[in-house]
């Protein structure tokens, strides 16, 4: 994995997020791929199950801008730093660390996100 690639994956994602295509949100994923949408929380286990996942209850098109770049890379992990802005207000920064195997798909991936508060002044 190296810096090119890793931002094309990423632009990939957010790609197949939009879409909510299950063949866009497949190819980013091994089959025996694990997601973690937090670090103390249970994986979603495997390509089929990450894409039902994402696809269960999809964000409304045009709800939310977001953009990711890389900030680390080592061998086949990948780190990476972004933020996430709905409508409604909501922004949460978040970090993405990621592990891929030899075809450019993604095996691992745990994301840490915190939310900016509403009114920072207090």
């Amino acid at each position: 994995m190296d810096h090119a690639a890793f931002q094309d994956w990423l632009d990939r994602y957010v790609a197949a997020w939009r879409s909510g295509d299950p063949d866009d949100i497949a190819a980013l994923f091994s089959p025996d791929a694990s997601y973690f949408y937090g670090p103390y929380r249970d994986a979603v286990t495997g390509r089929d199950a990450i894409v039902a996942d994402w696809t269960r209850e999809p964000d409304a098109p045009g709800s939310w801008e977001s953009e990711y770049r890389p900030l680390a890379i080592e061998g086949e992990v990948a780190v990476a730093t972004g933020e996430s802005r709905y409508t409604d207000g909501r922004t949460y920064s978040n970090i993405f660390v990621c592990r891929f195997d030899g075809e450019s798909r993604c095996t691992e991936f745990r994301e840490w996100y915190m939310e900016h508060p509403k009114n920072p002044k207090g």
